[in-house]
């Protein structure tokens, strides 16, 4: 058996979706046990993180004009779509709750690319049950189970405690990796990831 390649990741988040493109990819080169860890990086960020909060409304001129600059470079570099979607930050609770519904069936990588697709690619608020509906249709989940399950208290907690255990482990943002217990966090950090893995 190789490594154990946990994937902490909320779809409100671009950068999350550049590693997201990747991940399988390296896990797969690398025979690693890829294991998806959805969560809530609002959560994170509320209880560890708020300084986010703060250059969001007070953001360095130089600093925010190079952000947008690196993510596209990145996005052209890895062949996505990211937009800037006229909802944000958006609310993605039920799409990520929706994550643990679509590993049930073994379809949380093709749910989680069309809520990153739908999101940064065709600006659609995925905090919306009709975005969710076409979503869950497109991959083929069935939309009564999928409604019923992310209602439910059961699948509230299991997002929670992703999100709890996050924290506990060192986590402050999204997407956050982990090679046998040992933490990387970002996009850029994929080499990283799979140099611990090599060893």
């Amino acid at each position: 058996m190789g490594k154990n390649l946990e994937f902490f990741y909320d779809c409100s988040s671009p950068w999350t979706y550049l590693a997201f493109s990747r991940i399988e990819d390296v896990a797969r080169r690398h025979n690693a046990n890829l294991l998806w860890r959805p969560f809530l990086v609002g959560g994170v960020f509320n209880t560890v993180n708020p300084s986010v909060y703060e250059s969001r409304a007070n953001p360095v001129k130089v600093k925010a004009r190079y952000y947008s600059k690196d993510l596209q470079d990145w996005a052209r570099f890895y062949g996505l779509k990211i937009g800037n979607p006229s909802v944000f930050p958006v609310n993605s609770v039920k799409a990520m709750r929706g994550a643990l519904v679509a590993e049930e069936h073994g379809k949380i990588s093709p749910y989680s690319r069309r809520v990153f697709e739908s999101y940064w690619g065709a600006d659609r608020d995925i905090s919306q049950d009709d975005v969710l509906r076409d979503i869950v249709h497109e991959v083929g989940l069935d939309e009564k189970e999928y409604f019923a399950k992310i209602a439910s208290p059961d699948y509230k907690a299991r997002l929670r405690g992703n999100t709890e255990q996050l924290i506990e482990r060192g986590g402050f943002g999204s997407p956050s990796i982990f090679v046998d217990g040992v933490m990387f966090f970002g996009n850029d950090r994929l080499p990283l990831v799979e140099w611990e893995l090599d060893k």
